[in-house]
């Protein structure tokens, strides 16, 4: 028997959003290195560059705040790539985020109040 895993489909994360999106989103570059990212994918915004990744809660460089959600899936392997995000006024699906895998508990809590900073929530 074969079973196939689907990945998540583009605002598969999303309840709600203000003003039938035009408020809530924006465009944004994903940084290169970033690798392949999903829709849900929880970022920060690299203060040198204004650049998104992955939200990192270890590293210094502004990434370590979550910024915002990654609406469609991007591949910023090996060069930057264009994406949209929801960057404010959203209600999304909290068990539907994308954190990196070393996050514990406490650094999401963490990340959760950052972007609800930007009025995005999670329930």
């Amino acid at each position: 028997m074969t079973i196939f895993t689907e990945n998540p489909h583009a605002g598969s994360f999303l309840l709600a959003i203000d003003d039938e999106g035009n408020l809530s989103r924006d465009s944004a570059v994903i940084a290169s290195g970033a690798g392949v990212l999903y829709p849900g994918a929880v970022l920060g915004k690299i203060t040198a560059s204004g650049k998104y990744t992955l939200r990192d809660a270890s590293a210094s460089d502004g990434s370590q705040t979550a910024a915002a959600i990654l609406y469609d899936r991007v591949d910023a392997t090996s060069a930057d790539a264009a994406a949209v995000i929801v960057a404010r006024h959203a209600e999304v699906r909290g068990s539907a985020l994308i954190w990196k895998a070393s996050d514990t508990t406490a650094q999401k809590t963490a990340g959760l109040a950052s972007l609800a900073s930007a009025m995005i929530i999670a329930r």
